[in-house]
């Protein structure tokens, strides 16, 4: 079944090559079609384009499919094009001429608009959920092992005395700014565009605000054409707040290989969340965590993808928008599983104890040591050259003692300031 079909057959390839595999994508999304529809009904009785009887018929129908939906019996056959074709198949079979009235007043265009906008709100706040869970996961670790010295690198070169404290925290403060953009995204979304039909409105008298607070938006998409084209910019946006919340998964994931390799030997794991070599039996790779930064680099890359479908096309719908949702979709899954294998891994972190007074961290200090020389009246140039002096001749000997005691400095983490920065 076509929602545009006239009677006429069409070639079987350029059937198979236009629909690809919406079917499977749309699975999806059919739980947000339902809930599209049911509002639609609703507003269509409201308008007296159906009967009071008729809409409680079509929400009988609509119940039964969402019930299918959610044990997971809900299959969209081969001989549909779609998820909404499917739905109003079933309408039919099952209601006969009324539910042949659901699609009354509107397009595909504006069913596909409004279950993608409902499915990305929903979802961006769950992905926002479980960054919240990471967040507090890495505060937790951050308070655990606040007074464990990290040595800190610049240009992968010993620079500077760190604490795991402030390792955990600073990843832990980077995700509130990619909240602020997942908090865009949402706004972005939150708008109804139901009623834009094919992206230039209907002559029917449609309700669009009883439609909007009927499915929970917080405002309409208002002008039918910037609701259609809607369709990619939304899409592009949800890759930038995704893409910068990967970004920070991926980085800290790096951190974590690097840190387990025997040379820096920093952290460990339990063996039984590490694999092994086919030949070498003492390795125990960090195989989750370089999945992690894989996965989080090629949806960093999604944001360009959106930009190359979308860019420059001229207003309307274009059928290249059907391209926009499979890799779209597919991040949000891949996204939500991360963030759960991330915070499930990284609780079960082993932080190993570092012996600053080795030799390999032997210039850890010498920043605090020149500070300490000018907080006892030297210049900053004159302490500069005398530390770097006994650098470069051997006879540098590292004081250790020095505390930093600023505002989100090693020894003064301010935890509480961070947690409390988390976006509603």
């Amino acid at each position: 079944m076509k929602l545009w079909d006239k009677g006429i057959s069409i070639d079987k390839k350029i059937e198979q090559f236009t629909v690809g595999n919406d079917r499977e994508i749309d699975i999806h999304i059919a739980k947000y079609d339902v809930i599209a529809s049911r509002a639609h009904a609703k507003m269509l009785q409201k308008i007296g384009i159906i009967s009071t009887n008729e809409l409680i018929e079509l929400l009988g129908g609509l119940k039964k499919l969402e019930a299918q939906i959610e044990n997971g019996t809900f299959v969209i056959d081969a001989q549909f094009e779609d998820v909404h074709s499917k739905i109003e198949f079933e309408l039919t079979k099952t209601l006969g001429d009324v539910g042949k009235k659901i699609h009354t007043a509107r397009s595909r265009n504006d069913q596909v608009l409004v279950a993608l906008h409902l499915y990305y709100k929903e979802n961006l706040g769950l992905v926002k959920g479980k960054i919240q869970t990471f967040f507090n996961t890495l505060l937790d670790l951050a308070e655990t092992h606040k007074n464990k010295v990290l040595p800190g690198y610049t240009h992968l070169q010993v620079a500077m005395p760190s604490s795991f404290g402030l390792w955990f925290s600073a990843y832990a403060e980077l995700m509130v700014d990619d909240v602020y953009l997942l908090n865009a995204a949402i706004k972005t979304v939150d708008q109804n565009p139901l009623g834009s039909a094919a992206g230039y409105g209907s002559s029917f008298p449609i309700d669009r605000e009883f439609t909007t607070k009927e499915m929970g938006f917080e405002t309409l998409k208002y002008n039918v054409v910037a609701a259609q084209m809607g369709r990619g910019k939304n899409e592009r946006t949800i890759a930038v707040a995704l893409g910068g919340l990967c970004n920070t998964m991926a980085r800290f994931a790096m951190d974590t290989c690097l840190y387990m390799s025997q040379n820096f030997g920093f952290i460990s794991f339990p063996d039984e969340l590490t694999t092994g070599s086919s030949i070498m039996p003492h390795k125990k790779n960090p195989d989750v965590f370089e999945l992690i930064r894989g996965k989080c680099n090629k949806i960093q890359a999604l944001q360009t993808e959106m930009i190359l479908i979308t860019n420059n096309l001229p207003s309307g719908y274009h059928r290249d928008f059907q391209l926009l949702k499979e890799n779209m979709i597919a991040a949000f899954e891949e996204v939500k599983d991360i963030l759960d294998i991330f915070n499930y891994s990284i609780q079960q972190i082993i932080v190993n104890d570092i012996n600053v007074h080795s030799d390999l961290y032997k210039y850890l200090f010498t920043v605090d040591n020149i500070n300490t020389l000018v907080v006892e009246g030297k210049s900053f140039r004159e302490a500069y050259q005398k530390i770097g002096g006994q650098v470069q001749d051997g006879t540098y000997v590292p004081d250790t003692s020095k505390k930093h005691t600023h505002v989100g400095s090693i020894h003064n983490l301010c935890l509480d300031k961070i947690r409390a920065k988390f976006p509603s």
